[in-house]
């Protein structure tokens, strides 16, 4: 009987025997690791395939005795590219995403056996949590630095830059892809086949329009949400998960992010009027520091990205394990309405 091979890394003894090798060579100042406490934080494991991410509470010690923990994760998959993450947060490393208040994980290794990226994470809470408390001035005082994140990526050259994750520059062929979509949208709910087709027809159809009209591309994050900006102190906020940064338009950050702050800031504050409020914090703060000219064009590549995400949220709610299509009817309806499409009988 085959045992998954992933299963190693939840092996204390291996695991440590593998940071040796690999991690405490980089940290002259550890003489050893001491002790490893592992923690499944997505553990979807199969007979033969897996989509992890564990999380390493790592003890090290140094030469005079002195212990200091660092928490280190291993995000991994049996078939999706995992280098490019490893290669996206060494390339941004390089570019001063390391220093000053404008962090991310710091990238430690890749591993080809396990098709996993090491990194060290960024500890701190996220915007989301804030959300959820309603914890409006910590919201506030955050999402400037948000978007003084955001327009950082997006200002940085691309000279030197490949695009890290060809497939997910594109909304046809972002993952899962435009097919499998339809097809199981057509297979599970035929009563939204047809409004998904035109759906996409316009996203594709408003997106390539700009892309084909331009040769710049421009470092996108590809999943801006706030469940990935982490408030690190005061003065110092990191985003996480590189899984689908690419070379693509940055309004899709733009639009992906404000959708997604609308949707949970609605479901956990339940006041539009602040929503909007916080919506328009982000924006302003995001255009005075990129330096962008915000105009009519500009805000329509906005508002087809805000659209198709908001599509890509009523699918998860339509596809997942234990779907919940109760949640994904509104946003269908309200893309109707912002896209001036007929509301089907659903």
């Amino acid at each position: 009987m085959n045992v998954n091979i992933i299963y190693k890394l939840l092996e204390p003894d291996f695991v440590k025997e593998l940071f040796n090798q690999e991690i405490l060579t980089k940290y002259p100042n550890f003489k050893k690791i001491k002790k490893i406490l592992i923690t499944k934080i997505k553990n979807n494991v199969w007979h033969t395939t897996y989509h992890v991410v564990f999380k390493y509470e790592t003890t090290f010690e140094d030469n005079e005795g002195k212990l200091t923990r660092m928490p280190i994760y291993c995000s991994a998959h049996s078939s999706e590219p995992r280098k490019n993450v490893y290669e996206v947060l060494d390339f941004l490393w390089k570019q001063d995403f390391g220093k000053g208040n404008l962090s991310i994980p710091h990238p430690l290794f890749y591993s080809k056996e396990f098709n996993a990226t090491f990194y060290r994470g960024v500890k701190g809470e996220t915007l989301y949590y804030f959300i959820k408390e309603k914890d409006f001035s910590e919201i506030e005082a955050i999402l400037p630095k948000a978007a003084a994140w955001f327009a950082k990526l997006h200002r940085l050259s691309t000279e030197n830059a490949r695009n890290f994750n060809y497939e997910n520059s594109r909304i046809s062929t972002v993952f899962p892809g435009k097919e499998n979509v339809l097809m199981g949208i057509v297979n599970t709910y035929p009563e939204y086949a047809e409004i998904y087709k035109q759906f996409y027809k316009i996203f594709i159809s408003n997106e390539e329009s700009f892309l084909n009209s331009t040769e710049k591309r421009w470092l996108v994050h590809g999943d801006a949400h706030p469940e990935n900006i982490i408030k690190m102190s005061k003065r110092k906020l990191a985003v996480i998960d590189f899984t689908d940064l690419s070379l693509s338009d940055f309004a899709r950050d733009l639009g992906t992010f404000l959708q997604q702050l609308e949707y949970m800031s609605n479901r956990k504050i339940e006041d539009l009027e602040y929503t909007e409020k916080l919506k328009k914090i982000f924006l302003e703060n995001y255009f005075k520091l990129s330096k962008i000219k915000q105009d009519e064009s500009l805000n329509k590549r906005i508002e087809n990205y805000y659209n198709w995400t908001a599509v890509r949220t009523a699918n998860y709610f339509l596809m997942k394990h234990d779907p919940q299509p109760e949640r994904a009817k509104p946003l269908i309806k309200q893309v109707c309405k912002n896209l001036g499409l007929k509301v089907g009988d659903f």
